[in-house]
């Protein structure tokens, strides 16, 4: 559910007491580990956590007038939800969340990038910390970077060579003679 608020105060405001104090204590987990650079702001409907077009001018491919996600809040209709695009561009990343977050004894629901909970308590607030931690704002747009590279970089396919001159005459001939020869089988 992508809310219209403009600010995170706004955002904040408008969830219910319940919601607001859990998306409140992981806004303080993410913020207290958050590395310099990153600003908060509201991106995409949600609290947002991104490299600032002042740091970063070409801003997220996908659309540059927005600024390079790195991580996100929100409230959906049936949880909430942060967002980690560490995990997402890094498998190693994603592993270390994986262990450390079961390892903490809490229930992971996960997807590419998205871990959904319902509670507070479903959150190991210290390890959602370490996680945002371990990743600084330059290794993150590097990272960025070099998950576009190979795009960029993929040479285009050569075009073909001239035609054999039996090429595609060879390929049909043998299909007529099979269907010929299938007519007069049938015809006898």
């Amino acid at each position: 559910m992508q809310s219209k608020a403009s600010t995170v105060a706004q955002y904040l405001a408008g969830l219910p007491p319940d919601r607001r104090a859990a998306i409140s204590a992981v806004r303080r987990a993410v913020l207290d580990n958050l590395d310099r650079g990153f600003a908060e702001g509201m991106q995409y409907g949600m609290i947002g956590y991104y490299v600032p077009h002042s740091i970063y001018p070409a801003g997220y491919h996908c659309n540059p007038e927005q600024p390079l996600p790195f991580a996100a809040l929100a409230s959906q209709k049936n949880h909430m939800a942060v967002y980690l695009m560490s995990v997402y561009a890094d498998p190693a990343e994603e592993r270390w969340l994986r262990e450390r977050w079961t390892g903490a004894g809490k229930k992971l629901d996960m997807g590419k990038c998205c871990i959904r909970f319902r509670r507070l308590e479903d959150v190991p607030l210290e390890v959602l910390g370490e996680a945002i931690a371990r990743v600084s704002l330059k290794s993150h747009v590097a990272r960025y970077e070099s998950a576009l590279r190979p795009a960029k970089a993929r040479p285009s396919k050569p075009k073909r060579g001239p035609a054999k001159a039996t090429a595609p005459h060879s390929r049909k001939a043998p299909a007529k003679k099979a269907a010929r020869a299938g007519k007069a089988r049938r015809s006898r």
